[in-house]
């Protein structure tokens, strides 16, 4: 379980703390150098709602997600988790957990009864933990053709 001492969650708002992020981002969004990573975030956010967040223990960001409002006929109003990743050095101490809590946490504070998300079909040990920690369901396959 984590320790809250030294463990701080803040939304990151402005294009300085999104750098700060990028280190960590990367090694989910492997695809991204910086200036896309950074133009992707801006459009998201201004097109999309998206908000990030990261995870800091001892002031070092060492988790990070990404998350926005959604709204389909399937699930109604609901939050879509974009991103979640915690750096490859500071895995199963329980900073995935606690940024998932703070996505469903500020859902519901937000009006929002439903989070859902996709995970690549390698990341067994994240599906595991979505699954079996985490307590969601699978519901769907995701399905991607590339024009």
């Amino acid at each position: 379980m984590l320790n809250q001492t030294g463990i701080l969650i803040k939304d990151l708002k402005n294009e300085k703390e999104w750098k700060e992020a990028y280190p960590v981002m990367k090694q989910l969004r492997t695809h991204l150098d910086e200036e896309q990573f950074i133009q992707l975030v801006q459009e998201a956010k201004q097109k999309n709602d998206y908000k990030m967040a990261a995870l800091y223990d001892n002031e070092k960001l060492v988790a990070v997600t990404g998350f926005m409002p959604m709204i389909t006929l399937y699930n109604g109003r609901f939050i879509w988790v974009c991103d979640l990743v915690t750096d490859s050095n500071c895995r199963s101490k329980g900073y995935g957990e606690a940024l998932l809590d703070y996505v469903h946490k500020w859902s519901k504070e937000n009006g929002y009864d439903i989070v859902s998300l996709s995970s690549g079909l390698q990341r067994v040990e994240a599906h595991r933990f979505y699954e079996n920690k985490m307590e969601y369901d699978k519901v769907s396959y995701v399905f991607l053709k590339r024009l």
